[in-house]
């Protein structure tokens, strides 16, 4: 791997399956212990319940507020600052019950890989 400089590309945001909006900061073969991503979750939305196989997510909250649900824990509040740890397996979702998007980073261990996502709504 060599040093880098990776411009964020707002134009590359696209709808994900889990019900939002992502711009994958780095997420390549070249670095694969590691893939950054930003994730925004519009007003009133909630994203669908899922897991990753084989990945460690954190969400770092950027913008807005959030209830979160991982595993068994209860529901939980979530503002800027705060960090969500997400074992691999453990199912998620969050909730933006705000007036305005709700932004976070999430920082995947090994990085994301699209076969690693499994979806979980019953």
């Amino acid at each position: 791997m060599k040093p880098a400089v990776k411009p964020l590309d707002e134009d590359a945001e696209y709808f994900f399956a889990e019900g939002c909006f992502i711009v994958e900061s780095s997420n390549s073969p070249e670095d694969p212990a590691l893939s950054v991503a930003r994730a925004r979750v519009e007003a009133g939305r909630t994203t669908r319940w899922h897991y990753l196989e084989g990945i460690t997510e954190r969400y770092v909250i950027l913008a807005g507020e959030g209830d979160v649900e991982v595993g068994d824990l209860p529901g939980t509040r979530v503002r800027p600052g705060d960090v969500v740890i997400i074992p691999p397996g453990e199912r998620q979702r969050i909730h933006n019950p705000g007036d305005g998007d709700l932004v976070f980073l999430a920082l995947c261990t090994p990085r994301f890989i699209e076969s690693a996502y499994v979806d979980a709504e019953s």
